[in-house]
């Protein structure tokens, strides 16, 4: 049986860049759930003691930021909502079980919710962190402000937690979707059944290339002809 062809989804500073994002927010769910909620203390025992725990855990959030801004800048021109998203949600009983609507992008309507829901979070998260980040800022900050800080980032971490839960399930679902962010690639057939309108602006481009290279090379061989005449 012929092997699907593959073609690319992420460059590698892209897998690079998501892997780096993705250990940031391990470091940072263990330790914040450690500090917010009793029963979950134990985590910090991960990282040595509480008190490690507690200095790694802002700065691991600042690299977690820096690194998704990378990110969002990449992708955020294909993750606003259009009629074909605002369809496809309508349907997602239908995408669920399999059948898939045509007119998907790089990224459909619940990967587009996702980016944006993700985007708010952390934008929420690096704030209210640095309100209550000892002892570095949060001295500069009332108290009453550092109370609200931390009930937001607390609301705000949960959000992004259930939130990548979800993400990682989907990436699971879908099978042939998590090949993407480890190698890179995606099979031609899993592209058209899933993303359509993005395999079929992939596919473009290629033709486009391939042309390019093609006429490329047939004025280097007509030029190569020429010259031979010239030199008869």
């Amino acid at each position: 049986m012929a092997k699907d062809k593959l073609i690319q989804r992420y460059s590698a500073s892209e897998r690079i860049n998501h892997w780096i994002v993705a250990g940031c927010f391990i470091v940072l769910a263990f330790s914040g759930l450690a500090f917010f909620y009793p029963s979950f203390f134990w985590f910090s025992q991960i990282f040595g003691t509480p008190q490690m725990a507690r200095i790694i855990h802002p700065f691991v959030g600042v690299i977690m930021f820096v690194g998704f801004f990378v990110q969002f800048f990449r992708y955020y021109k294909r993750n606003f909502v259009n009629k074909y998203d605002v369809k496809w949600a309508m349907s997602v009983k239908e995408v669920i079980k399999g059948e898939h609507l045509p007119n998907v992008g790089k990224y459909n309507a619940g990967q587009k919710i996702m980016f944006w829901v993700m985007t708010l979070s952390m934008i929420v998260l690096v704030t209210t962190g640095i309100i209550m980040w000892q002892p570095y800022f949060a001295n500069s900050f009332s108290i009453p402000l550092r109370r609200v800080a931390i009930l937001f980032h607390a609301w705000c971490a949960l959000i992004l937690i259930a939130s990548i839960i979800v993400h990682v399930y989907a990436a699971i679902w879908v099978k042939g979707t998590i090949r993407a962010m480890t190698e890179g690639v995606v099979t031609e057939k899993w592209a058209e059944s899933h993303h359509p309108l993005w395999y079929k602006e992939v596919m473009e481009n290629y033709d486009r290339a391939e042309g390019s290279t093609k006429r490329k090379t047939s004025a280097h061989t007509a030029a190569q002809q020429a010259s031979q005449s010239n030199h008869k």
